[in-house]
């Protein structure tokens, strides 16, 4: 039996983004980033409101490669799923690809570490967090591109 397909954040690329060739700017790529994971963890801890002051997190590392731009009106997909757990510490791994379309023209990878909110200062992830990043929302699609999902 094969596994599911990863969590998938799909998003159309607005005209705001891009500059005068209709080319994303790079900068917009860790907006892109940010929008999918938080969307991951919604749904990765649901019916729980993640943003409720429960599960408070810092990004300490985010890494971007680009191999081919996204281009103004274009749908994208974007693939988050979990890398690596440490005590206190999460990785993702992100691909962005066209929708439909094979290639990736976008990889990240952001390091997340827990931290309590009353002291903010890292904490050791729950065994209910654990699992919850484990289970990773394998198979969810959110579509923010207003099409329809796509085949996983």
């Amino acid at each position: 039996m094969s596994e599911p397909a990863p969590f998938c954040y799909r998003l159309r690329v607005r005209y705001g983004e891009c500059d005068g060739q209709g080319v994303v700017y790079n900068p917009r790529y860790g907006d892109y980033v940010d929008l999918a994971v938080t969307e991951f963890l919604r749904a990765a801890f649901a019916p729980q409101n993640v943003f409720d002051g429960s599960f408070e997190f810092q990004v300490v590392r985010q890494v971007i490669e680009w191999t081919a731009p996204a281009r103004f009106d274009e749908i994208l997909d974007i693939d988050v799923s979990l890398k690596s757990m440490g005590t206190t510490s999460y990785t993702l791994a992100l691909a962005m690809r066209r929708a439909g379309e094979a290639d990736t023209i976008v990889t990240a990878e952001t390091v997340n570490v827990y931290v309590h909110s009353k002291p903010w200062r890292k904490a050791p992830l729950t065994d209910v967090m654990r699992a919850r990043l484990t289970a990773a929302a394998r198979g969810h699609v959110v579509d923010h591109a207003g099409t329809a999902p796509p085949a996983r």
